[in-house]
């Protein structure tokens, strides 16, 4: 089964420091770190190494960075036939620091925002030739709505991770087959008036909401909801854990696991991803994961 990625390929600008810093405060860092990153190419990356064949569509500038990324792309066995090279335009660029245990991130989009209705119209048959699509919120919004649309008069399976934080269209929620929300981007897209219960009950196997260290919840068709705890992890660098789980978690159901092992072995492979510095650096292997399981 090939899986699709449409999404972001940035360079990931990483620097490390004790702490994250606070409004107006200046921090001296310890190094900074030029990492293969987005969220899309994040995802594409991780699915290669746990065993996927996969596509990444996207764009990125003529420059040094677009190609380093894709040189890294291609090295992780990620096919990159229909990612588009344009001139004059920078490669998807994103600021993180990196201190105690956690990260801030500021993505500046570039080459990212030419993933446009025409792109698309480029990259069409390619598209929907693949049995899964993956999706996530770097590229535009209007792009993702409507390679939803497109999948759907397909029957194509997609899965949408909403990150950034974004207010999603409850027809677009209804179109995908999973969306994969942390806790904030939930509050966002249904509000603060539901728990977190509410919420999974309203959605059984489509809703997935993430949660860090306290781990992964979802519902099932008959109305359980459940909650895989996060494996105890030796944390050096969070980036690239929520990346890592939805690529885990898109692999295992197109091998065709059920809803609570697809999302334990995602977890799994999350919590290793978080034991090494930087996002596709610290993902791991189908044989790494299998081991731990």
């Amino acid at each position: 089964m090939k899986i699709a990625v449409v999404g972001s390929i940035n360079t990931d600008l990483t620097v490390t420091a004790e702490r994250i810093p606070l409004k107006g405060e200046t921090l001296r860092g310890d190094k900074i770190q030029y990492i293969p990153g987005g969220k899309g190419a994040n995802q594409a990356v991780a699915m290669a190494r746990l065993g996927a064949e996969v596509e990444m569509f996207g764009c990125v500038g003529d420059d040094d960075n677009g190609r380093k990324m894709l040189e890294n792309l291609r090295a992780n066995h990620v096919k990159t036939d229909h990612i588009h090279v344009l001139p004059n335009v920078p490669t998807g660029l994103a600021l993180i620091t990196v201190g105690d245990n956690d990260n801030t991130i500021v993505v500046v989009a570039g080459a990212n925002s030419h993933v446009d209705l025409g792109y698309l119209a480029e990259i069409q048959e390619a598209l929907t030739a693949c049995s899964l699509v993956v999706l996530q919120h770097e590229i535009p919004l209007e792009t993702v709505y409507a390679i939803i649309d497109l999948c759907a008069k397909h029957q194509i399976p997609v899965i949408l991770n909403p990150a950034p934080a974004s207010a999603v269209p409850m027809e677009v929620i209804e179109k995908v087959t999973f969306l994969t929300p942390n806790e904030h981007e939930a509050r966002l897209i249904f509000g603060a008036d539901h728990t977190t219960e509410e919420l999974l009950r309203q959605y059984p196997e489509k809703l997935i909401i993430t949660q860090g260290s306290k781990g992964v919840s979802a519902c099932t068709k008959g109305g359980d909801v459940f909650t895989v705890p996060a494996r105890k992890a030796r944390v050096v660098d969070t980036t690239g854990a929520g990346d890592t789980l939805n690529a885990a978690f898109a692999v295992r159901f197109a091998a065709g696991d059920d809803l609570k092992t697809a999302l334990h072995y995602a977890n799994v492979a999350a919590s290793l991803s978080t034991e090494r510095f930087g996002a596709q650096t610290g993902m791991p292997t189908a044989d790494e994961v299998r081991h731990e399981l």
